[in-house]
């Protein structure tokens, strides 16, 4: 079902502002401009027929970008699939590491430095604590969101955290309490916050910028920093999937975006302060799309990473084997490995896209190519300035 108001309706009408208010980066302008591009005539696409009644209908091609709220769904089915198997299949921790808002400074500055940072800091600390409570390798799937309610800066790492790890003698350990929890929460934010704030001070030091960030992370210092754990969950394929909720989420859905007016965007947000209750939220149009901007990540940043014995390089160094997949396990993996968002939507969803919409009998088949509209040589801010209102 299509949403009534979409995210490049929100750039088509108030980009125009933001353009002019705001300095943004070249990933920011490359992806308000597919944003507004995606299934349009722009980017080309095909004329359909139905083999019953001969409605003809046009489909258009999507962008691609990973910043695109209509572009995730099928790259979040595959990763799901993928990931059940390579997962142990056990029960597994689900762990979130937030840093203070006060911080939010120096990720504005450089985000990148900053996020790497994040992912460094975690993973030393799950390690460190694998080895000292446990002596074990222990691994983690680390997806990474920057946003929070009302679609504020709110970086933190939601990490899926095995409940076993390889020993020293070559053997499988069973690791946490009980299944209640994985590590004493109290010393886990404590070593976080030690290892990410005496990271964030060197790598501030040698670009030559500590001293303009000293009152943000004194600040920080003296604050509480708390990690969120939750108790062991049900079976592998089960914790996957909940965790795929998370890993191709963009700032803001189609669908929850409820009002377009002349002046401001109405949505509906998560108050987390309240038991996470979804409430209508309110902002300038320019605001909403500053804040937006805010989530798109630099170029070529991985925002999915994997650690520990899920890492490719440490599984095949310590010669680690899972399970042995079965020739009809391989068999599927190939075979959604190679469908089509159509076949993808249609097994997970129920959805045939391919059936005709007006006789709900027939099948559209693919009759003419519509090649993409081929953009006049100029720079993209140009580019993206001739599609707002």
């Amino acid at each position: 079902m299509n949403a009534k108001y979409e995210l490049a309706d929100v750039v088509r009408r108030f980009g125009k502002e933001l353009v002019q208010n705001q300095s943004l980066s070249p990933e920011q302008t490359k992806a308000l401009f597919n944003i507004v591009q995606c299934r349009t005539a722009s980017l080309g696409g095909h004329e359909q027929v139905c083999d019953c009644c001969g409605t003809v209908r046009y489909s258009y091609n999507s962008c691609g970008n990973r910043h695109c709220p209509k572009c995730q769904f099928t790259k979040q089915v595959k990763w799901i699939d993928k990931l059940i198997d390579r997962t142990l299949s056990i029960k597994h921790y689900h762990v979130v590491f937030t840093v203070p808002h006060c911080l939010n400074t120096v990720c504005l500055w450089n985000n990148k430095l900053y996020y790497k940072i994040l992912f460094s800091a975690v993973w030393r600390t799950l390690h460190s604590f694998g080895y000292t409570h446990y002596g074990v390798e222990t691994g983690v799937v680390a997806v990474l969101h920057s946003w929070g309610q009302n679609l504020s800066l709110h970086p933190h790492l939601h990490c899926l955290v095995p409940a076993a790890g390889y020993a020293l003698n070559g053997t499988w350990k069973h690791i946490g309490k009980n299944g209640k929890y994985l590590y004493p929460v109290q010393q886990l934010s404590s070593c976080f916050k030690d290892k990410f704030l005496k990271s964030l001070e060197l790598a501030l030091s040698k670009e030559g910028k500590q001293r303009g960030f000293n009152t943000c992370i004194d600040e920080a210092y003296s604050k509480k920093w708390v990690v969120y754990s939750e108790p062991s969950m049900a079976g592998a394929e089960h914790v996957v999937r909940y965790l795929g909720q998370y890993t191709h989420r963009v700032a803001i859905a189609n669908k929850n975006i409820t009002n377009i007016t002349d002046t401001h965007i109405e949505f509906i947000a998560k108050d987390y302060r309240d038991n996470a209750k979804q409430k209508p939220a309110r902002l300038t149009g320019h605001e909403f799309l500053r804040r937006f901007c805010q989530h798109v990540l630099p170029k070529q940043f991985v925002k999915i990473r994997y650690f520990g014995i899920y890492n490719a390089t440490t599984k095949h160094n310590l010669k680690l084997k899972f399970t042995q997949p079965s020739i009809d396990a391989m068999e599927k993996q190939r075979i959604i490995a190679q469908e089509t968002a159509a076949q993808c939507l249609k097994r997970v969803l129920g959805i045939d896209i391919t059936q005709c919409p007006v006789c709900k009998k027939g099948t559209l088949h693919k009759i003419n190519e519509i090649p993409r509209i081929r953009s006049p040589n100029n720079h993209l801010p140009g580019l993206l300035y001739s599609y707002f209102v």
